[in-house]
């Protein structure tokens, strides 16, 4: 995989074959209970974020080592520094071997609810 991980640790393109593919809905900074988790706090809403999105794999018999692309909206450029930096301390523990998935960061004006900082959605791929 060829990627950016020293600014951003994405790679620019997976092959899998798969024999199931898995399709997951952007993930919010919700808790379990519906709580907002990290208001005006990007990386406490990377965090929850992340975590949902593991909730969410480990349901369907998967973890991130099966996830092949990631689609990230982020709310406003200067929460960009802390998301990044978030990143970078979750892929440590999430991809220990740099074998990133792919990534798009789409910076927008605003989500769903003026809370949300942040939301991710996920394909993973079930050899």
């Amino acid at each position: 995989m060829f990627g950016c991980p020293n600014i951003y640790p994405y790679s620019h393109a997976v092959s899998v074959k798969a024999e199931k593919l898995i399709f997951i809905s952007g993930q919010v900074a919700l808790d379990v209970d519906s709580n907002y988790i990290g208001i005006g706090d990007m990386a406490a809403q990377t965090r929850q974020v992340y975590a949902n999105l593991g909730n969410v794999l480990a349901s369907v018999g998967a973890d991130f080592n099966h996830v092949v692309e990631l689609t990230s909206f982020i709310v406003g450029r200067e929460n960009l520094p802390a998301h990044l930096d978030t990143i970078k301390e979750l892929y440590k523990d999430l991809y220990p071997a740099g074998d990133y998935p792919c990534d798009n960061a789409i910076l927008v004006a605003g989500l769903y609810r003026e809370e949300f900082l942040l939301e991710v959605k996920a394909v993973a791929a079930i050899p």
